[in-house]
């Protein structure tokens, strides 16, 4: 019998930028955009940035041979070839985002993390909002803030204990099914909190309703603050039975579940564009995009003129130094150090876990 030969690790498929729907789309329409942004899209989503030809260019020039490549090369069997630049943009290159996202689950998975329950928690913002936070891009990080201290203070009073550190991950998203401007929360939340011995104690049944209704008139109070309403208009928004600003905490984790805990972190990180969603029709000068939803005003497919669906998805690009994942309380910088130089073997030991009294 001759000897086995090894499978193969891997073979490197380059893949190919210019087939992308998007890529086309981009390629063929951005400057034609540019040109009659302010007078056709400009009310609907903001003014033109800067940031967005310069990504849009990035975004050409990402994994085309003709803009750069490194040559790589196996000392072993010397099989070369040629590996082109990426443009590294956060969102909006589905190829640079997923790779992204891949070393950011692995870093949850093996770092952050703690052994312990998690909920997923979705803040929605109603559309009387959402221009503010178009107009004002860091004014969802506030949001953030907000959500985090609110859903922080429950698990505290629902425990009955003040000092629960509860460990967060919040990632702000901005677009919708159909890659509409929707602003909104994924919270990734510890199923309680952690004592200063780190013994962690579970939430108990909460009540969803009440959990909303704090974070409503959290967010309204931060709107009257900032003077982007006054407080009548906030009371008034109090008065309505369907205000938009809801919470939903429908998937749980458990604590023995992390391949569950990477995957829906990876979908509150999801990016704009879904490439297998996207019908580009250069002829018919159609965009065809399918929503991931079955049900609902957002689902099903639609029809666009290409210009409209690229300003749409243009929209959703990110200012530079924007922040759009954020951590709080138990998995914040700083605590996480002192941990780690207070009790470097206690660090990577599971917390007991115990129900609240």
């Amino acid at each position: 019998m001759p000897d086995a030969v090894p499978a193969a690790r891997g073979v490197y498929k380059p893949r190919r930028p210019e087939a992308s729907p998007l890529f086309r789309l981009v390629s063929n329409h951005l400057h034609r955009l540019q040109t009659v942004y302010d007078e056709r899209f400009a009310r609907e989503y903001g003014p033109w940035r800067p940031v967005v030809a310069q990504v849009a260019d990035k975004f050409l020039a990402c994994g085309v041979l003709d803009h750069g490549f490194a040559r790589i090369r196996c000392d072993a069997c010397t099989h070369e070839y040629l590996l082109a630049f990426s443009c590294k943009c956060r969102y909006f290159s589905p190829s640079c985002h997923a790779k992204r996202l891949a070393m950011w689950t692995q870093w949850l998975d093996t770092t952050l993390l703690a052994p312990v329950p998690h909920w997923q928690v979705v803040r929605t913002i109603p559309k009387r909002l959402r221009a503010d936070c178009l107009y004002r891009r860091r004014l969802l990080g506030e949001i953030a803030r907000v959500a985090a201290r609110t859903v922080t203070a429950a698990i505290r009073t629902l425990t009955g204990e003040r000092d629960l550190a509860v460990g967060i991950v919040a990632c702000l998203q901005t677009h919708g099914p159909l890659a509409n401007w929707h602003p909104h929360l994924h919270l990734l939340v510890t199923d309680g909190g952690f004592r200063p011995d780190r013994t962690f104690v579970t939430w108990p049944a909460h009540d969803t309703a009440r959990l909303t209704e704090a974070f409503r008139r959290a967010v309204l109070r931060l709107f009257v603050r900032l003077a982007l309403f006054d407080e009548e208009q906030a009371a008034g928004m109090l008065t309505w039975p369907h205000s938009g600003l809801r919470v939903h905490t429908e998937v749980w984790v458990s604590e023995d579940d992390r391949a569950f805990a990477t995957r829906l972190a990876r979908y509150c990180a999801w990016s704009p564009v879904a490439l297998e969603r996207l019908t580009y029709d250069r002829t018919a000068k159609a965009v065809t995009y399918r929503s991931d939803k079955s049900d609902g005003p957002t689902a099903g497919t639609e029809t666009v003129d290409p210009l409209e669906f690229l300003a749409r998805v243009l929209v959703h690009i990110s200012d530079k130094g924007q922040v759009t994942t954020r951590y709080y309380g138990w998995y914040t910088n700083r605590p996480r150090g002192m941990r780690r130089q207070a009790e470097p073997a206690a660090a990577d030991t599971p917390p007991l876990i115990v129900p609240a009294t």
